[in-house]
């Protein structure tokens, strides 16, 4: 049976909490920054795009292979913007963080590594996923570093995989989490961090 994906994370610094269609109105505020899609698949500054990414977002939660969250930043109490566990296969036992965007503001703030902490552990010691999937634009050299600072594995780059929303077709690195490596991961990239930083 699949497991309800309407779940909210929280810590001390960070609340992550179901995706609703009521949020679009902040959401757009945030997704107005038009820096925020230089890499993405689609541009959600555009008229109309929030509205299809949250319905889309929704329905596959619905779906059961996609769990969705507004990211709340606690030490504000502002939105900060959207991440997901996604592409969730439960036959395989793996799912892919990803389609994180948060606003200017709040990046560089230690919310987007404290976000993925809550995830990796939803997905490894709740949800029992065995392997987990980040990826990036080859160019995102900022994301790619994030990436590799809470431990995945950089496993190869697939090339001209991703056609965004500019036309541009993107190489993707590939990075992953396996259950096996999540508790020394936890430990050595998470335990002592400071989620004030």
């Amino acid at each position: 049976m699949i497991p309800d994906l309407n779940i909210s994370l929280e810590s001390e610094r960070t609340l992550l909490r179901p995706l609703t269609k009521d949020d679009e109105k902040e959401l757009q505020e945030i997704a107005d920054e038009e820096s925020l899609w230089i890499y993405g698949t689609s541009d959600l500054s555009k008229p109309g795009e929030l509205k299809k990414y949250i319905a889309t977002a929704i329905a596959d939660r619905n779906s059961g292979i996609c769990a969705i969250w507004v990211v709340i930043d606690k030490k504000s109490g502002k939105i900060a913007g959207c991440t997901r566990l996604s592409e969730i296969s439960w036959k395989d036992e793996r799912g892919q963080i990803g389609w994180t965007w948060i606003g200017s503001e709040f990046q560089g703030s230690g919310l987007n590594r404290d976000m993925k902490f809550l995830i990796l552990s939803y997905g490894f010691e709740t949800l029992g996923l065995n392997r987990i999937e980040l990826k990036a634009d080859e160019r995102n050299h900022r994301s790619r570093q994030a990436i590799l600072g809470i431990g995945a594995t950089r496993e190869g780059v697939l090339r001209e995989h991703i056609k965004l929303h500019d036309g541009y077709i993107r190489n993707t690195v590939y990075y992953s989490i396996l259950r096996s490596e999540w508790e020394t991961i936890k430990e050595q990239y998470f335990t002592n961090f400071s989620m004030y930083e």
